[in-house]
């Protein structure tokens, strides 16, 4: 059911996008670029776009209601499980790297302190 409303949205989101690029608004739209567009819709283009425009407003509104309350049910982020695999992996790469850090540093033994150079004459 998640799938198929997401699939959905994302439909109207494209549509939306699409139509309103196409609608005639101040400064003509792209609709002026595709003259054949008019004469396939007829001659009241403009309030068709604008109804099909409102009709799939109103279908994306529905789907991001849709999508909140299937998230607020699951009471979870998508990402969570994301977070748990990288915190799985990063406590591997830890525990990969503690035998390395516990062998024991071998001790310098202290040496004397140089001799300070003469200057140079």
């Amino acid at each position: 059911m998640l799938g198929f409303i997401i699939a959905v949205h994302v439909t109207v989101c494209a549509l939306l996008i699409m139509l309103i690029l196409i609608q005639r608004g101040h400064g003509g739209g792209l609709l002026e670029s595709f003259s054949g567009v008019e004469s396939m819709f007829g001659t009241k283009t403009n309030e068709l776009l604008a109804r099909i425009t409102t009709i799939l407003a109103v279908i994306f509104f529905i789907t991001c209601i849709g999508l909140a309350l299937f998230s607020a049910k699951q009471g979870k982020s998508l990402m969570q499980a994301v977070s748990g695999q990288q915190k799985a992996e990063t406590t591997q790469a830890q525990q990969q790297a503690q035998p390395q850090a516990e062998q024991p540093v071998q001790q310098v033994p202290p040496t004397a302190p140089a001799q300070p150079a003469k200057p140079a004459e």
